[in-house]
């Protein structure tokens, strides 16, 4: 059982004004901007995981973070469909055939992040099927992380390691990998494994008042759920923010997929629990434990992650809550647009100012983080189009 708070402050999330027109394409103008005066620094390098005093250094296609810049060219050149994006992404979707072909780190969860965003995306855009190709070897690595006893991919460490038997639930968002994998191939194996690891992930991710564990461990003798911890959240019993934003985006998109009810309907709980928790701007501390008062840092890239994950929610099911959700996405955005880009920090080649890559371990604190970039673009471009779809109004 997963328990629904509703919305406990209604009125926070009433008579918001819809983001307008100028807001989405002034935002939009702004990120792309940027963008475009990164390439030639990011062409053959990518941008470092989060910057250092706003700065992003130049690294090879090693971590596993490196996915979400060449998403960011792609978003720009659909929006744009100026060929300078488009060029650079080419570049680097060539880095990532090397690096699947050459096994460079891909032993660990996380290729859809690295391969989704830039070979998929890249595909769907151009149709070049050197892309789908490489996507296709990704999605095959990915799979060999599969444990059959618990029904899950395991996240990170040697595969043969019973210390290192767990999942963590940044991996909803790698999932659509595979349920891509099985429809372009009509391989549903792909597909059964996600659709196996969203299952499992939940029913012991998400606790019963509708916060998260980052992570859960299994009894790799049994595969029977053993118990949640952290890795950058505060505490284990705590919600790590970035962890309930993969929640609240990743249930939705396994339920595109499979159908199950259940992902919506648990991911508007966990929508729910985040949005009680948002301090007086509305955006997010890097642990919803945290609030308006306490001495810590917000977390722009986990409230970016929640807005596409809200976003997404809504484009396949109405809910009673969809007012306020829709009013909630407002909310959220236009406090990052307006308090939380880098407009105002001339130095900075980043996007969105104010994230936290991994408090406990201190790593990208009070930084740019390149997926809080990478999604505050997605989410600027989804409405976007929407507003010229006329699915929202246009002010």
């Amino acid at each position: 059982m997963i328990i629904d708070e509703g919305i406990k402050r209604i009125e926070r999330f009433e008579n918001i004004m819809p983001l307008t027109k100028k807001e989405i394409e002034d935002a939009l103008e702004y990120a792309v901007c940027k963008v475009r005066k990164n390439i030639p620094e990011f062409t053959h390098e990518f941008p470092s995981a989060s910057s250092e005093n706003g700065v992003y250094k130049a690294t090879e296609n090693h971590c596993w973070t490196t996915g979400f810049w060449t998403g960011i060219l792609w978003w720009a050149y659909d929006y744009t469909k100026d060929d300078v994006f488009k060029k650079a992404a080419e570049i680097q979707c060539k880095s990532f055939k090397h690096r699947i072909e050459n096994e460079i780190y891909v032993d660990h969860h996380d290729l859809g992040f690295l391969f989704e965003l830039s070979c998929i995306k890249g595909y769907e855009l151009t149709g070049n099927e050197e892309m789908k190709e490489t996507a296709i070897k990704a999605a095959n690595r990915l799979i060999k992380r599969y444990k059959e006893k618990g029904e899950f991919i395991q996240a990170w460490g040697n595969i043969d390691d019973p210390s290192a038997y767990r999942l963590i639930i940044d991996c909803m968002l790698n999932l659509p990998l595979l349920y891509w994998a099985s429809e372009v191939t009509k391989d549903g194996k792909y597909a059964d494994i996600a659709s196996k690891h969203a299952k499992t992930a939940f029913s012991t991710v998400i606790r019963e008042d509708a916060s998260t564990h980052h992570t859960y461990y299994f009894d790799p003798e049994t595969g029977r759920p053993k118990n949640g911890a952290t890795h950058q959240g505060a505490s284990d019993d705590s919600a790590w923010a970035r962890g309930q934003a993969w929640g609240i985006y990743g249930f939705p998109l396994s339920y595109k997929y499979t159908k199950n009810d259940d992902y919506i309907k648990g991911s508007e709980k966990l929508i729910n629990y985040f949005l009680n928790r948002l301090p007086e701007d509305y955006v997010c501390y890097w642990d919803l434990v945290y609030s308006d008062g306490d001495p810590q840092e917000k977390d722009s890239s986990a409230a970016a992650i929640a807005i596409c994950g809200i976003l997404e929610l809504l484009k396949d099911k109405e809910s009673k809550y969809s007012v306020y959700y829709k009013n909630a996405v407002s909310a959220i955005l236009r406090s990052l647009n307006k308090n939380y880009t880098t407009r105002n920090t001339e130095n900075s080649n980043g996007i969105l100012m104010h994230g936290v890559y991994a408090k406990p371990q201190g790593i990208g604190i009070d930084e740019c983080c390149i997926w809080g970039d990478y999604y505050y673009i997605e989410a600027l471009v989804r409405l976007y189009r929407q507003m010229h779809m006329g699915l929202v109004a246009i002010v």
